[in-house]
């Protein structure tokens, strides 16, 4: 085991130094705070909605013990409402998840402003190490092989929209065949009574992080980063007209999603040959998808 763990250190060690950035994205998670332990000389960027989410009082824990300083931008509700448009746009999505999407878009903003051209993220982490709960009951011998060729993520789109280079560490394909490598027995794991994923990648740093800092819990985007409580502002923004709406709908906030998007994208993009339809939305779809990128229906 120690052999094991100290395989995947050096390998992650590797990847951070090929894929170098000038900026750390860093909600103070798990996959951020490991990247932040193994890339000691650049800036921390926190981004949370006004009075911060619950990630901030972990990020600024994780930069405390790190002795690193931290660069925190809070969003205001109204700054937030006002870039929704444009984050659609981006994505060209009425995702329910687009709570999630604005913390990025502001966190690539924020980037920009400063003068960055290269920001690093967390990203396929989770995919590759069995990180959200959802996976831990699934037969991750197969789903993880699957996932990982058909992982995308937002922060390659909100990259390039600000012309930024994005730097993703976890997605190194010497990261992905290592965790390919790993058996999941050591991804999702009982520690101290408590099931963890990723428990493989928290042996393998948890000298370097307090208890309650490697081991914390996993925690949505939107929720960590308080972007969550734009719904209630969003919900009273619906009229009768949002509702009727020709699409089904999976959030109580997402017909404010699907009006953006009807503003700024346009119509929904039917199927291509060999697609089939979303059975939410009709947009096309692979035949092997699992997930709707227009509706976020999975």
């Amino acid at each position: 085991m120690d052999d094991l763990l100290q395989s995947l250190r050096s390998v992650l060690q590797d990847a951070v130094r090929r894929h170098p950035a000038e900026v750390l994205f860093f909600s103070g998670g798990l996959d951020t705070s490991i990247l932040a332990v193994l890339t000691p000389s650049i800036p921390l960027l926190h981004i949370c909605l006004e009075d911060g989410g619950e990630d901030l009082r972990y990020a600024e824990a994780v930069a405390r013990h790190l002795n690193r300083d931290l660069t925190v931008r809070r969003v205001s509700i109204e700054e937030a409402l006002s870039a929704l448009p444009e984050v659609v746009r981006i994505r060209r999505t009425f995702d329910p998840a687009l709570p999630n999407d604005l913390a990025l878009y502001f966190a690539f903003a924020e980037a920009r402003s400063l003068g960055f051209g290269s920001a690093m993220t967390g990203d396929g982490a989770d995919e590759g190490f069995a990180g959200y709960p959802y996976m831990w009951d699934l037969d991750l011998a197969s789903y993880i092989p699957w996932l990982v060729q058909r992982m995308r993520f937002s922060a390659d789109e909100f990259g390039e929209w600000f012309g930024m280079e994005v730097r993703q560490p976890y997605r190194d394909p010497v990261v992905v065949d290592r965790a390919l490598s790993i058996p999941p027995e050591l991804k999702v794991r009982e520690e101290k009574g408590t099931r963890f994923g990723k428990w493989i990648l928290r042996k393998a740093f948890e000298d370097d992080l307090p208890p309650h800092l490697c081991w914390q819990g996993k925690r949505p985007i939107e929720v960590g980063s308080g972007f969550s409580r734009l719904r209630e502002r969003v919900m009273a923004m619906l009229t009768d007209e949002d509702w009727a709406a020709p699409v089904r709908f999976f959030t109580c906030d997402q017909p404010y999603y699907y009006r953006l998007y009807c503003q700024m994208v346009g119509a929904i993009p039917p199927p291509a040959p060999g697609e089939r339809a979303c059975p939410a939305c009709g947009a096309g779809m692979p035949q092997d998808a699992r997930h709707c990128r227009v509706c976020g229906y999975s």
